[in-house]
């Protein structure tokens, strides 16, 4: 046989074989996807918070920051709903109360007290079941994000706080130019919190951001490991392996793009002890992801 025949033979096989196998794998994903969405776990709903506490100062610590994951495997999405601090939430045997102090206040009634009222809370104001719930103070979320090998965001303007709380209590200048950029563990810290750069409402839009940046490293199956790790060891959370297996596939094809819904100024009203929920307005987004 002709030397470069028989070459011209061997590419053309092995182009074809290449083009079956690819055929066969996306036919493979396609009826584990199909299957997914058929036979899909029923929705979940987290409440996720970031505790203000310093080493050594336990659970009994207000929230920083306060956002309902609901994950929908059925409908294949993902919604964000992040409640500022200083809004005022009806309480079971508290009344109203700003919804940062809810879990100091669990946790003065009983050692792991905080989460549980907190999610009673959350259910009753808003209408909705909190399957499960994340609680993680500032060393853990650093942990998470430098288990994922940092996040990268994208700034939309230059950020400067010339007063950022420090650990001992004081305070430091802090600095993020505009535009793209990869940020640590401690970095991503700094960016959750800046306080004084606009207000409670922006500050909740960059945790969003945030939350989007994670759920695009997760897409690396090379940070499960680590990042289980951490989730199960430095974080509370009443989440199981099995939780997260089966919400894994929802998380990972919205990855980026989660539906995100911050209780800003158009969506609070006046109550008797300072702003609350406008409820009534919520409620389309209330039905579409956490119901």
């Amino acid at each position: 046989m002709n030397i470069r025949r028989y070459l011209r033979w061997r590419v053309n096989g092995c182009l074809a074989w290449t083009f079956v196998a690819s055929l066969l794998g996306l036919l493979a994903c396609g009826m584990l996807l199909a299957a997914y969405v058929l036979f899909a776990p029923p929705p979940l709903n987290i409440l996720v918070v970031g505790l203000d506490a310093r080493e050594g100062e336990g659970n009994m610590a207000r929230t920083d920051a306060i956002v309902l994951v609901g994950i929908q495997p059925q409908r294949a999405r993902v919604g964000l709903l992040s409640i500022p601090r200083d809004l005022f939430l009806r309480v079971p045997n508290y009344g109203l109360q700003r919804v940062n102090t809810i879990n100091v206040l669990g946790e003065s009634q009983k050692a792991g007290g905080g989460m549980p009222l907190l999610r009673a809370a959350v259910a009753q104001n808003f209408g909705i079941n909190v399957h499960r719930s994340l609680r993680l103070n500032f060393q853990g979320f650093v942990d998470l994000v430098d288990a994922l090998g940092g996040v990268e965001v994208d700034v939309p303007r230059l950020l400067v706080d010339n007063a950022f709380p420090t650990a001992n209590y004081g305070t430091m200048t802090v600095r993020f130019e505009a535009g793209k950029q990869r940020l640590n563990g401690e970095q991503a810290l700094i960016y959750a919190r800046l306080r004084n750069v606009d207000d409670d409402y922006g500050r909740a839009a960059r945790q969003q951001q945030l939350a989007q940046a994670i759920g695009i490293k997760l897409l690396n199956p090379l940070t499960w490991t680590s990042v289980a790790r951490v989730l199960f060891s430095a974080v509370d959370t009443d989440l199981t392996v099995g939780d997260a297996v089966s919400l894994l596939p929802t998380l990972l094809l919205n990855a980026g793009r989660y539906q995100q819904q911050v209780i800003d100024r158009s969506l609070i009203r006046a109550g008797e002890r300072g702003a609350e929920p406008n409820y009534a307005a919520l409620e389309p987004y209330l039905e579409a992801f956490f119901r």
